[in-house]
């Protein structure tokens, strides 16, 4: 390589050092957004909407997956490091799917869908993410668009 070659490449390699990329977090940008994608770290759920789904995973879900989310014999955790290492880097449209058509077990397909955005909002809680002012929808297509990641990006 000639000299004037490294000097070039020396001063890109400047600028570029010197100036954050275009793909970079704006201001004001939630995480995970840089992709145009939201995650459960932007506050995806409220509180009430939680609170409305504590009271629906005592009725529906407690019996299985017990009154911390812990999990049981035969039922999964739905909270920790086993639920965030099997979910991360899929969708709550995945999940609310999921628990929509399958759960709760012995009545399968019988919770409706604010049931079940209810349940996911409470398991978020449960799961130490951020709450935030708007509820989390209820339309699939729309949980499609919210990526669960176990860290925060």
């Amino acid at each position: 390589m000639n000299v004037k070659a490294s000097i070039a490449i020396l001063g890109l390699t400047t600028l570029a050092a010197a100036y954050p990329s275009v793909s970079a977090q704006q201001p004001g940008q939630q995480s995970g957004q840089q992709s145009g994608q939201r995650t459960v770290w932007d506050g995806v759920y409220s509180e009430p909407q939680s609170s409305r789904g504590k009271e629906m995973y005592s009725q529906a879900c407690v019996s299985c997956h017990a009154a911390d989310l812990s999990g049981g014999e035969s039922a999964p955790a739905l909270a920790g490091v086993s639920f965030n290492a099997n979910w991360t880097d899929l969708t709550l449209g995945d999940l609310a799917d999921r628990i929509r058509v399958s759960m709760p077990a012995d009545k399968p397909g019988t919770l409706s869908r604010q049931q079940v955005a209810d349940i996911v909002s409470f398991m978020l809680r449960s799961g130490s993410f951020p709450a935030g002012a708007a509820e989390l929808p209820v339309d699939g297509e729309a949980l499609k668009q919210i990526k669960f990641l176990a860290t925060k990006p």
